[in-house]
């Protein structure tokens, strides 16, 4: 386990899990920003790595960013600091999870569909706030639409309503709405399911939905053709699926 203030971090049989731990809400200042980009830095050169997993300590995910880092002094720092973790998590070749449970308000929610999944426990509540404070979530703004559609998304930011684990599964923002009784056997599950595939295979499926997203569709298709047979057909770790597949044995992944 590494431990920073506010951030810890475990990587475990090619999972690496963070967790934000500030105290009690997990609210983020520049200081912990800081610390989670130092963390995914360090996981960007992991070549062994297999997926990502963001929790939150205490009663909530993370209720959002500190107010007092939005003076005027310090809102030029804050938010390049801030844009920096939606960068590093776009860079990250694997899978990503947030593990979410309680409240995940404000920014904590736009770190946490940054993620290429949510999983969340029917206790967590989610929420852009921003507004009611007279801002507006940038992140969210780029990001949601792409979720749940520009309407969906205007109407969340702009009435900061809340709303829950169900609504949020309805509206295709998250993965999985889950008993909270359920949600640690939920993470554990799916990352088990992850975690059989070669860490080449995984950031290969990722990089075939990433590459090829807006793009004109003959355009598309002949991309991640090339990737498929170019690529994947020529690792050795596909050779060893097939072998393993006709042999009747688990694979053995190299990694290559």
């Amino acid at each position: 386990m590494s431990d920073q203030k506010n951030i810890k971090l475990a990587i475990s049989e090619g999972v690496a899990s963070i967790w934000l731990a500030r105290p009690k809400h997990n609210v983020f200042n520049i200081g912990m920003m800081d610390e989670l980009n130092q963390v995914l830095e360090s996981l960007k050169s992991d070549i062994g790595l297999k997926c990502v997993i963001i929790f939150g300590e205490g009663p909530s995910w993370c209720a959002g960013v500190d107010v007092g880092d939005h003076k005027p002094e310090l809102v030029g720092d804050m938010i390049a600091t801030f844009n920096r973790i939606f960068q590093l998590i776009d860079e990250l070749t694997v899978p990503t999870i947030a593990a979410v449970q309680g409240a995940c308000l404000g920014g904590g929610m736009e770190v946490a569909i940054a993620c290429d999944m949510i999983v969340a426990s029917k206790k967590a509540v989610f929420g852009q706030p921003e507004v009611k404070l007279g801002f507006f979530p940038p992140f969210a703004a780029i990001r949601l639409p792409a979720l749940i559609g520009p309407a969906k998304t205007i109407e969340i930011c702009t009435t900061g309503r809340t709303f829950g684990a169900d609504e949020a599964l309805s509206l295709g923002m998250i993965s999985q709405s889950v008993e909270p009784d359920q949600f640690e056997n939920a993470v554990n599950k799916l990352v088990a399911e992850i975690k059989a595939s070669s860490p080449l295979i995984l950031r290969l499926n990722k990089l075939a939905v990433k590459k090829h997203l807006g793009m004109d569709f003959d355009k598309a298709l002949a991309g991640v053709s090339d990737l498929f047979l170019n690529t994947l057909m020529k690792s050795e770790d596909t050779l060893e699926g097939i072998a393993s597949f006709y042999e009747k044995r688990k694979p053995v992944w190299k990694n290559i």
